[in-house]
């Protein structure tokens, strides 16, 4: 007897046609790897550039320091943006909203200290986004026209209020008396031993010390609070019933309604939560240290770059903890030899271009590459015939980053569904 031995790998005519295995699903990165790699590159890049440009301010823990104080302001108000946007609501009132926040935290904490100044900033903050939401959720007024106009009631109830309060105190309208800060604290003997690496001068080891101890130095309860908002947001958001109800207002409101879900309730409550964000933005730049308190004009369009940093976040907390982190380190930028330090960003904009080039050739994807090539090769062009940034521009270096980031950032953005759109309850039938 012949017995023959049929292999499983050969076809089998009396099977029928042959289908193409499945492919194996591609694994996805964890968030908080991807968020580890990009911080990982971040750092590379700005440790690299400060070796070559011979300017240790980009790494130190000064401008570490000064760019965190600055960001707080600009996280705060894309958070608030970020809870008002996914419930289906525009906020562009952000701007607004901080103004009357610096005026409520110079007036609390000029009156009873530091920790009132804090809750009146959220709560006129709260006043301006529970206008908003009457406006926009139950007369449905264009988003846009009623944030434009949040905007300008802001600036112009703080500039009454100062008249009316601050100007017999300082004798001037435009500014308030001196404001208690909050109390700071340092990480020690940690800071101690960073500082003790930061100046020996080390390529990478000294830059990482810089930017630690900055973090660590002169911590205000502010901070810590601003800080912790990033993953309490995220949490309620996406990991609580109440979030997904929210979400859901956003996405697809006739749909939550369908489910039961009250959808002017929740997004009464995510754009009122918009507006004290915003307002604890407006506090962070009157209680910590360094301002005097309350100036008019000092927000300086930080509620716009915060509604930016939300946007190049994709709508997503960590996203936009580091885009606030980008800007404020801009801006803490041109504080510190600005001119100088500003022009540097060039240099380590060419090696983020050419390391983004090379992973664009990696994957075969010739467009990309092409275009970060070519953008690498302009901007080392302007850095090399240029010793400097004009010092009119320096100051507006955050706002045309702003751009160049929203324009990069467009192409794979994906907001709520319903951002924007009109709701009437009962319409879904």
């Amino acid at each position: 007897m012949n017995l023959v031995t049929t292999s499983s790998a050969e076809p089998n005519p009396s099977a029928g046609p042959m289908t193409e295995p499945a492919p194996a699903p591609r694994r996805r990165v964890p968030g908080w790897l991807s968020a580890m790699l990009w911080v990982a590159i971040a750092i590379t890049v700005v440790s690299t550039t400060s070796y070559f440009t011979g300017l240790p301010e980009l790494t130190s823990s000064g401008t570490v320091q000064t760019a965190l104080r600055l960001a707080l302001p600009i996280m705060l108000a894309g958070l608030g943006g970020l809870w008002a946007e996914r419930a289906g609501v525009i906020n562009i009132g952000l701007e607004g909203m901080m103004i009357m926040g610096t005026w409520g935290a110079a007036w609390g904490g000029y009156q009873w200290g530091p920790w009132a100044g804090m809750l009146a900033a959220a709560v006129f903050g709260a006043l301006g986004g529970l206008v908003h939401a009457v406006a926009t959720i139950t007369f449905n007024v264009n988003h846009i026209v009623s944030g434009v106009a949040i905007n300008l009631l802001g600036a112009g109830v703080t500039k009454y209020l100062s008249t009316l309060i601050f100007a017999p105190i300082s004798q001037n309208p435009r500014e308030s008396p001196a404001v208690p800060k909050f109390d700071t604290f340092s990480v020690q003997p940690l800071t101690d031993w960073l500082r003790s690496l930061e100046d020996l001068q080390r390529v990478g080891i000294s830059d990482v010390a810089g930017i630690l101890r900055g973090l660590l130095i002169n911590v205000s309860p502010l901070t810590l609070i601003a800080i912790l908002l990033v993953p309490v947001s995220f949490f309620v958001l996406w990991r609580s019933p109440f979030g997904l109800r929210l979400r859901s207002c956003g996405e697809n409101p006739v749909a939550a309604e369908s489910l039961g879900v009250n959808v002017y309730r929740y997004k009464y409550l995510a754009v009122t939560a918009s507006g004290a964000l915003a307002g604890l933005g407006g506090a962070a730049l009157v209680l910590q240290h360094g301002q005097p308190g309350y100036l008019e004009g000092q927000t300086g369009g930080r509620g716009f770059i915060g509604l930016a940093a939300m946007i190049f976040g994709n709508w997503r907390p960590g996203g936009l903890l580091g885009g606030a982190a980008l800007f404020g380190y801009t801006d803490g930028l041109q504080l510190r030899r600005g001119e100088e330090t500003v022009h540097a960003l060039l240099y380590g904009a060419v090696l983020f271009l050419v390391a983004l080039a090379i992973f664009q050739l990696i994957r075969r994807r010739w467009l990309p590459m092409v275009i970060a090539g070519a953008s690498a090769g302009l901007l080392y062009a302007l850095y090399w015939y240029t010793d400097e940034l004009p010092e009119q521009l320096t100051p507006y270096a955050p706002h045309f980053l702003t751009l160049i980031v929203l324009a990069v950032a467009a192409q794979r953005l994906r907001p709520p569904a319903a951002i924007g759109a009109t709701y009437r309850k009962g319409e879904g039938g």
